[in-house]
């Protein structure tokens, strides 16, 4: 079971309340453009930057007890794994067809979401960090302000992402592509297609083919490595824009919400007067992301994961209250 906390929106950003608890044993190394998160002395994943990435991520991702969840490349070499879409990178946050620039295709900059500043609470158990989207222009278009919290439990551990993105200096337009936002790039072994890895969403569906531009609550992807069943899900809180979010998850590997792209994705099921959701931010307005990662060992199943969704959002609504 995890450890519950509780969630306030406080001013323009989501923030903790003084009370929340995150387990024992989190605590946070720093090295050379890295920050590795550590759980009872095994790294669990770590926040990767610097000059060589377009953008910060978590890599690798582990279960508590060292099963690796998503793909090596481009950090790293896996033998038999596929080395395509170098821009699937870790676990990330972006988003392409940002006005006229393109942040999620990049593999060089610019555009490039740059870490311009971070800090670390043992205590909370967080991470908090500001990043800049700046465009090909050298333009800064948006100013990002994240929050993780890590979440240690028995078999498994939660990663809560605060996300706040602010236009600066002009309007800046989303427009609707199925190339974004809140994505996981898995290993081979956790792949539907070449691998043991299967697809469950909130809605019920099984698959990628059924939950690909879909919408739901929660999506799981579960599979067995060397006889050990683990998968990671991920979990879109109802202050989310546009919740519940859209998915973009594919058979090869690719595991991603993305809550802008409702056109695309209501056309590709044959709604042809879908209306873009074209979200539009003037300058100083900002938008709200929110999603909980649990990573696990063993197995999730459709009535284990609704009783987590309600914890993460019953949760939240009694810290409101207060």
């Amino acid at each position: 079971m995890l450890v519950p906390f509780r969630l306030l929106l406080a001013g323009s950003l989501f923030v903790l309340s003084a009370g929340c608890a995150t387990g024992p044993g989190v605590s946070f190394v720093s090295g050379d453009d890295r920050i590795d998160v550590v759980v009872d002395g095994a790294t669990i994943t770590s926040l990767r930057h610097g000059p060589n990435l377009t953008k910060p991520i978590l890599h690798p991702l582990c279960t508590l007890s060292g099963v690796r969840i998503n793909r090596g490349f481009p950090l790293e070499k896996v033998e038999g794994e596929k080395e395509d879409h170098p821009h699937h990178a870790g676990l990330f946050f972006t988003y392409d067809e940002v006005n006229d620039d393109g942040f999620w295709n990049n593999t060089k900059s610019p555009p490039r979401i740059a870490l311009e500043r971070v800090g670390c609470d043992e205590e909370a158990g967080c991470i908090d960090l500001v990043a800049h989207w700046i465009g090909k222009s050298g333009d800064l278009l948006l100013e990002e302000k994240r929050k993780m919290v890590f979440v240690p439990a028995e078999t498994e551990y939660a990663i809560d992402f605060f996300i706040e993105l602010t236009a600066r200096d002009e309007k800046v337009v989303f427009h609707d592509t199925k190339e974004g936002m809140f994505a996981l790039r898995v290993a081979r072994w956790l792949r539907e297609d070449n691998g043991t890895g299967a697809y469950l969403s909130s809605r019920g569906g099984e698959g990628a083919k059924q939950v690909w531009g879909t919408r739901a609550e929660w999506v799981r992807l579960e599979g067995e490595k060397d006889g050990q069943t683990a998968g990671v899900a991920i979990l879109n809180h109802p202050r989310s824009v546009n919740h519940p979010t859209y998915w973009h998850a594919r058979g090869y590997g690719l595991f991603a919400a993305n809550p802008l792209g409702e056109s695309v994705f209501e056309r590709s099921h044959g709604r042809k007067d879908a209306k873009p959701f074209g979200l539009t931010l003037e300058s100083g307005e900002s938008a709200r992301f929110a999603f909980r990662v649990i990573v696990y060992d063993g197995s999730l199943g459709k009535e284990d994961l609704e009783h987590r969704y309600q914890e993460y959002t019953l949760d939240t609504a009694k810290g409101e209250d207060q």
